[in-house]
C-alpha cells in the first residue's frame, strides 16, 4: 500500500494532520473494472459507518468504497469534532412523522455517542473521546432563552436532555461570564475527528472492504446493470449507495434539499497553563445562539479549537477551492470570543482552515432511495451536526441496502428529496442576502440594537444548523 506525499498532508486540516502523521496509507486508485454487492460513493464517516454495518450484517457481502480523495479527507477530517445528540431538533422532527417518532430518533441519537464510545474501545479507535457536555448558551440578550422552546417540549414528556443554566454556573464549568445564560447537556462528547474518520478506515478494511482512494466519481447509471464511473475504471453493484456529504449537490436529484456552506476552524497552540488559569482547561464545549453559530472547545493536548460557520456559499454543486485550505475568518473566530469567552480571544494560532457543510431547510439529514431506481441509496444533509447523526445513518442505509423491515429503514429521516431552495441562479444570490442580513441582525443584536423589519424577515429565512434558528428567530421577531 502506497502512502501520502508529504505535500498532500500539509494543506490539510490540523486534526488531518496530526492523524495523517501516524496513519498516511494510501489505497490504490480504482484502475479497473469490477463488480461487487455494494458500491458506496463516498470514505467520511457516512461511507465508512455504512459499509462497516454492512458487512457485519453479512460478512460474505462484497462492499467497495470509491473516495474522490482520502478517506476522511472531506468534513468528517475538518469538523470541530462536537459529538452531540439531537434533543435541539425535536420540533424539526417532529414536523416529519410527529412527536412520538420525534422521541425516538432524539433517543437514538444520544444512544449513539455511548455506541461511538464503546465501538472505539471495542476497536481500539483512540479518537480523545471526552464525555465534557456541552453549552447551549446566549452571548446578547436578544439570544437569551433560544433554548426554552426545545426544553419545554421535553419537559410536557417528563424528559429532560438537559437543563437551563445561570450565568454563574456556567462560569463555574467554563471560567467565562461571556454566556448570559444556557443549556447544559451533559451527554454531550468531543472527538479528534481525523482520528476517528482514519479509525473507521481501519476497521473497514480489516473487515475486507475494499476501498479506492484518489478516485472522483465521474457518473452513474440509474438503470441496471448500475455503474459506478470513476477516471479510470468502474464498478458494476446490485447497490449504489451516495454518501457524499456537500458533494452530494452534484447530483441533479439530491441537489434541492441543499445548499453549501463553508465553515471555518482554528486550532491554537498548546496552551495548559492559560486554559488553565481561565478555568477551562477541559469543560464543556460551548456554543452560542447565532444562526451561523461559532463555538469552541479544549482538546486533549491543550489547544483550544474554535469553529465559525457562515462563510463561503457553493454554486449549484461546486465545491470549490474556496472551501479548502487556509481560512481567511481568524478575526471572526476572535470576535466569537471576545463575546462569549474573552479571556480567550488573543489565542496563540497554530492553524486554521475551511470546510464545505451540505446544509438543509430543516436541519435534519435525510436518507432514502432515488426515485429513478430504488437499489440507488443516498444519506445527506447533516448541517453541521453530522459525528452522532452518521452513525445512526449508517444503520439506516444498512437496512435499506439489505430489504428490511425494522425501525431503521422507517425512521423520520428516511424520506423523499423535496425542494427546499430554490434552483440556480437565484438560490446563490438569495442566500448572499439572507447571509448578510443573518450577519447585520447579530451585530445590531450584540449592540443592544433592534433589527428593522426587512433584515429581521430575511434573517428569518436563513435554514437551520446545529441549533433551531428559524424557531429562534421567530420569537426575537415577535
Amino acid at each position: 500500500m502506497a502512502v501520502l506525499a508529504q505535500q498532500d498532508i500539509l494543506w490539510r486540516s490540523h486534526w488531518l494532520q496530526q492523524a495523517l502523521a501516524a496513519d498516511p496509507d494510501l489505497a490504490p486508485p480504482l484502475e479497473e473494472q469490477t463488480r461487487a454487492d455494494v458500491c458506496i460513493v463516498g470514505g467520511g464517516y457516512l461511507g465508512l459507518w455504512t459499509a462497516i454495518r454492512l458487512r457485519e450484517a453479512n460478512p460474505g457481502l462484497d462492499v467497495v468504497i470509491v473516495e474522490r480523495d482520502i478517506c476522511g479527507g472531506g468534513p468528517s477530517g475538518r469538523n470541530s469534532g462536537m459529538l452531540l445528540s439531537a434533543w435541539t431538533k425535536l420540533a424539526a422532527l417532529s414536523a416529519l412523522k410527529g412527536e412520538a417518532e420525534a422521541l425516538r430518533v432524539v433517543r437514538l441519537s444520544m444512544e449513539a455517542i455511548d455506541g461511538i464510545a464503546e465501538f472505539c474501545a471495542e476497536n481500539g479507535i483512540d479518537c480523545w473521546l471526552d464525555r465534557v457536555g456541552w453549552i447551549w448558551g446566549a452571548t446578547c440578550a436578544a439570544q437569551n432563552g433560544a433554548w426554552n422552546d426545545a426544553i419545554a417540549r421535553y419537559e410536557k414528556h417528563g424528559e429532560a436532555p438537559a437543563r437551563r443554566v445561570s450565568r454563574d454556573e456556567i462560569a463555574a464549568m467554563t471560567g467565562s461570564h461571556g454566556f448570559l445564560a444556557g443549556a447544559f447537556d451533559a451527554s454531550a462528547a468531543t472527538v479528534q475527528p481525523a482520528f476517528l474518520a482514519r479509525g473507521l478506515r481501519r476497521v473497514a478494511l480489516s473487515r475486507g472492504v475494499r476501498i479506492y482512494e484518489k478516485t472522483p466519481m465521474r457518473r452513474f447509471s440509474r438503470r441496471s446493470p448500475l455503474v459506478v464511473e470513476t477516471e479510470r475504471g468502474s464498478v458494476t453493484a446490485a447497490k449504489i449507495v451516495l454518501a457524499m456529504n456537500a458533494w452530494s449537490a452534484g447530483v441533479t436529484e439530491l441537489a434541492p434539499a441543499l445548499f453549501n456552506i463553508s465553515s471555518d476552524d482554528a486550532a491554537s497552540l498548546p496552551m495548559p497553563e492559560k486554559l488553565e488559569k481561565v478555568g477551562y482547561s477541559r469543560g464543556p464545549l460551548m456554543i452560542d445562539s447565532r444562526v451561523f453559530v461559532a463555538g469552541w472547545r479544549v482538546t486533549r493536548d491543550g489547544r483550544l479549537n474554535v469553529g465559525v460557520t457562515g462563510g463561503h456559499i457553493g454554486f449549484g454543486g461546486l465545491v470549490d477551492q474556496r472551501f479548502h485550505g487556509p481560512s481567511p475568518r481568524v478575526e471572526a473566530m476572535r470576535a466569537a470570543l471576545r463575546d462569549g469567552h474573552p479571556a480567550l480571544a488573543d489565542f496563540p494560532l497554530a492553524t486554521a482552515w475551511e470546510g464545505p457543510i451540505d446544509r438543509t431547510d430543516s436541519g435534519l439529514p435525510l436518507f432514502g432511495r432515488l426515485t429513478a431506481n430504488p437499489d440507488i441509496l443516498y444519506g445527506y444533509g447533516f448541517s453541521g451536526n453530522g459525528i452522532g447523526m452518521t452513525y445512526l445513518g449508517g444503520k439506516v442505509l444498512t437496512s435499506l441496502a439489505l430489504g428490511r423491515d425494522d425501525g431503521w429503514a422507517d425512521m423520520a429521516l428516511v424520506r423523499p428529496v423535496r425542494r427546499g431552495f430554490p434552483p440556480e441562479p437565484f438560490r446563490f444570490v438569495g442566500a448572499h442576502f439572507v447571509r448578510g442580513a443573518v450577519r447585520r441582525r447579530d451585530k445590531l443584536e450584540h449592540a443592544g440594537r433592534k433589527p428593522d423589519p426587512v433584515t429581521a424577515w430575511v434573517a428569518g429565512l436563513a435554514p437551520s444548523g446545529v441549533t433551531p434558528s428559524k424557531a429562534n428567530i421567530t420569537s426575537r421577531v415577535e
